[in-house]
């Protein structure tokens, strides 16, 4: 964009205003009260009537607090009592609170241009079950499910109860390999503090493929990751699929053939319209759709070949059930075969694992940083 500054004088303008950032920041950090009853009192400044959100992660246990636009404070504070400390995520607009221990439901008030937060200890039964139900604490103190800054990932391990997948030569069970894959790449994405996560199951039960897409479009998710351990005589590695009808070879056929057990679309919400516009208005939404998930296939596909074995054409494309909602950018990614002893060997390894998972969980950023920056899906 054109700017009448020189580079110079845009140069002295940013210096010129660091100053006083570095000023508010220390004015703005949080001040803590641990009383003796071992209840705890945090107290930030907030300017004007600008909105808040206040909910709850597990894996670790913390709160995550975004604040409206005009909050600035260090990136870094140390905490006291029941909060081990805190990070502010200035690009999200998002405090995390690192707690050491679960606590009760906070209770959040606003006045006066101040932000207080009441909390006590609590049974981790109880701040599980708080962080499961994904709400957010309002400034009166009661829960609220109105929408958030953050946006929602959700994480699909595949199979699960009475369908077990793949089993591997030495018995493992695909659909244990996909859950614990799953709630690891949970617990490093919400560590991030960039995204909320969701699981289509974070236990041993069957889900239909279109109960799967749905529970991702019912929450209006910005991305959707399903989770396979195949089995593919001779495969080995790593690899990313990515919705076509016509596959790309006949492997990603064989693969989508086997895990379409179920094959229902849900509808689009058009506005109203002639029939020849609104199929132009689908046909849009799912060309942008097929364009945002070939773009974090992409990122995933650069992002585990840095540490992870990857099978060649590391990128395919087939008619999975699984990835046919039409307005959300979705991927598959098989972490390996488990027909394959060497890649059943590696996932059972919380490493490996961990390995894969953080290999996605960068590409997941990557591609929410590029959304952010307005640099589009295709970018």
């Amino acid at each position: 964009m054109y700017s009448p500054f020189s580079r110079r004088g845009m140069l002295l303008l940013g210096l010129a205003g660091l100053l006083p950032a570095v000023a508010e920041a220390r004015a703005t950090e949080v001040d803590m009260t641990l009383f003796r009853s071992g209840n705890m009192r945090l107290r930030l400044p907030v300017p004007g009537s600008g909105r808040f959100h206040l909910s709850a992660r597990t894996g670790p246990n913390r709160l995550l607090l975004s604040l409206p636009d005009g909050w600035a404070g260090p990136a870094r504070q140390n905490g006291k009592g029941m909060v081990r400390g805190m990070r502010w995520l200035a690009r999200q607009k998002l405090m995390v609170f690192d707690l050491a221990r679960a606590i009760a439901q906070p209770r959040a008030t606003q006045s006066a241009g101040q932000l207080t937060i009441e909390f006590a200890p609590g049974t981790p039964a109880a701040f599980a079950a708080f962080a499961g139900e994904d709400k957010t604490i309002a400034a009166s103190g009661a829960p609220t499910g109105g929408p958030r800054s953050l946006p929602l990932v959700v994480l699909d391990p595949g199979h699960g109860g009475k369908d077990p997948g793949t089993i591997g030569k030495t018995g493992t069970y695909e659909k244990r390999i996909t859950l614990a894959a799953g709630l690891e790449l949970k617990r490093q994405l919400e560590a991030g503090g960039r995204c909320r996560v969701a699981m289509t199951r974070g236990r041993d039960f069957f889900v239909p493929l279109d109960g799967r897409v749905d529970f991702a479009r019912k929450r209006q998710a910005a991305l959707f990751i399903s989770l396979h351990a195949d089995s593919a005589p001779g495969a080995r590695g790593a690899s990313v699929y990515t919705l076509n009808d016509r596959a790309s070879d006949a492997l990603s056929a064989a693969l989508a053939r086997r895990e379409n057990d179920a094959d229902r679309k849900g509808g689009l919400n058009i506005p109203e319209a002639s029939p020849e516009v609104q199929r132009i208005l689908i046909s849009l939404v799912r060309q942008e759709t097929r364009q945002g998930s070939a773009r974090l296939a992409s990122l995933a596909v650069n992002s585990l070949g840095q540490s992870v074995r990857l099978l060649p054409n590391t990128h395919r494309e087939a008619a999975f059930a699984v990835l046919k909602a039409p307005d959300i950018p979705s991927m598959l990614v098989e972490m390996g075969f488990l027909s394959d002893a060497t890649d059943e060997a590696l996932l059972k390894q919380p490493g490996h694992r961990a390995k894969v998972c953080t290999a996605l969980t960068q590409a997941v950023h990557n591609w929410l940083a590029r959304q952010e920056a307005g640099v589009g899906a295709t970018g």
